[in-house]
């Protein structure tokens, strides 16, 4: 099932994601499952709950886009701990559709999650699966990339979708 990807400014993305506590279930599976063919309807690397209005803390990413299923991930409860190096570049976000902008994020990020059994793991991303680490676990802090930009930058994103929900072409 293809869930309608959640636009900037519904409240469930910026509030914390509940922590998962049941693992291994058909619904989880399910779910997660869902996440992916919603992600790459969307057209997009990584999608993290709350983008389709669930506010748990549960991440997808896949650098492929879809090309290669070895680099499907799923994030349960992740953490960041540790980041190295900077890296600057052009981030975009499914929740806001339209709008690109320059974020410098950790060149190389290890990441401690679970998986859909409970099992915990670290994993170490480089370059752009350092990007979706930081950018997913920060869906699920209720954080968005605009929060990386300048405050100028931030104000002239959010001006322009109130302009844009104004004219009812933001829903």
């Amino acid at each position: 099932m293809v869930y309608p990807i959640v636009k900037y400014g519904d409240p469930v993305l910026e509030r914390t994601g509940d922590v998962v506590t049941e693992f291994d279930t058909p619904e989880l599976h399910q779910f997660i499952a869902d996440m992916f063919e919603s992600m790459y309807a969307a057209r997009g690397v990584g999608l993290a709950a709350p983008q389709i209005g669930v506010s748990r803390r549960i991440a997808v990413i896949d650098c492929s886009t879809g090309e290669d299923p070895a680099q499907k991930i799923v994030l349960i409860n992740p953490e960041i701990i540790r980041t190295e190096g900077k890296q600057k570049g052009e981030e975009g976000c499914l929740s806001i559709p339209g709008f690109r902008e320059e974020v410098t994020r950790a060149h190389r990020v290890t990441v401690r999650a679970q998986n859909v059994k409970g099992e915990t793991f670290e994993m170490t991303g480089e370059d752009l699966l350092a990007r979706a680490f930081l950018h997913e676990t920060d869906h699920l802090m209720g954080r968005l990339y605009i929060s990386h930009v300048s405050a100028l930058k931030r104000d002239l994103i959010r001006r322009k979708v109130r302009k844009l929900a104004k004219n009812g072409e933001w829903v």
